[in-house]
């Protein structure tokens, strides 16, 4: 079984003076992978940018690099994407090697693979390493555990713990405050997990992606409706990586489209730039996930970033 999805995200910045000059880095396009193809991918961009490249970036994620001579006082960057997502691997509970395996196994990093992701056991710029977040984390692994049970309990647990709250915090909240308070969005959840695993010698990383939200009974879907996601990945020595959302408390599946994979946010933000010139700047988000069978969705007044709850970032 599979499914196919039309995705639309609308960045737009709107500045109160000219922008002289701008520089920008984009990464929109979804990723291919055996459970995920590709299948059309387009960034349309305004003002029309002087200068337009790609590259692949140090972790595999499709960049875009623009910029723009050109003065303007708004810049609209519109990224629309067709994905085909097909059915990932089933559970590995029964298979997983322990938890105290994959430490062991990621600190010898005697294979490539293993070596690989032996890099996302360190501390990075938004996930640092914490006693008190190890000490949380081995809540979830006894001796013995299963990885896979492990990192399972860990996500029900910060779930449970953890109260979705737009107003706690913002894209430079620190891990540890998150901790405190006991609220975030999903941002704060995967890089809090991520902290955890770790923190105990276990490799995870950052994926961002969209997540396709279902409308109020019969209500239609509207534009700008759906999300930008965060959850994580752990690495299974001889297995891969195996994705986890704490936000929604599941594994993801069909609703979840993964565009970058990073140490945390600041590896792999949506679009990040530097201007010239500008003033004060206001920044507005839309994003629309469609099931390609599903009717067109009507549209909002105006994009607005505030319309779906427990899953924007």
């Amino acid at each position: 079984m599979s499914v196919r999805f039309h995705i639309q995200h609308t960045t737009r910045y709107d500045y109160d003076d000219h922008v002289s000059d701008s520089h920008h880095i984009a990464r929109l396009s979804p990723l291919e992978s055996a459970s995920q193809e590709l299948l059309l991918h387009e960034l349309k961009i305004s003002p029309t940018p002087d200068v337009y490249t790609t590259f692949i970036d140090y972790f595999g994620n499709l960049t875009a690099y623009f910029s723009l001579a050109t003065p303007h006082k708004s810049l609209v960057v519109d990224s629309i994407s067709e994905v085909e997502i097909s059915r990932r691997s089933s559970s590995l509970l029964d298979l997983s090697p322990t938890w105290e395996e994959v430490r062991d196994k990621i600190s010898l990093a005697n294979h490539a693979n293993d070596r690989a992701a032996s890099e996302f056991v360190y501390a990075s710029p938004l996930c640092p390493l914490n006693k008190q977040l190890a000490d949380y984390a081995l809540q979830s692994f006894h001796a013995g555990t299963h990885i896979v049970e492990g990192v399972t309990d860990l996500t029900e647990r910060i779930f449970k713990d953890f109260q979705f709250d737009r107003s706690a915090s913002s894209v430079t909240t620190p891990v540890m405050e998150t901790y405190h308070r006991r609220a975030g969005v999903c941002q704060d959840f995967a890089h809090f997990q991520i902290s955890c695993l770790r923190s105990i010698g276990l490799p995870a990383r950052y994926v961002s992606g969209y997540l396709r939200t279902e409308p109020p009974p019969g209500k239609t879907r509207l534009i700008g409706a759906d999300a930008s996601h965060a959850w994580i990945s752990i690495y299974i020595p001889q297995h891969g990586w195996m994705e986890f959302d704490a936000t929604n408390n599941l594994k993801p599946s069909y609703n979840h489209i993964r565009v970058a994979y990073g140490r945390d946010y600041h590896d792999i933000c949506p679009v990040r730039g530097t201007v010239y010139g500008g003033g004060r700047q206001k920044l507005s988000i839309g994003v629309t996930v469609t099931p390609l069978d599903e009717a067109e969705p009507s549209a909002p007044d105006a994009i607005n970033p505030t319309l779906t709850s427990r899953n924007s970032a």
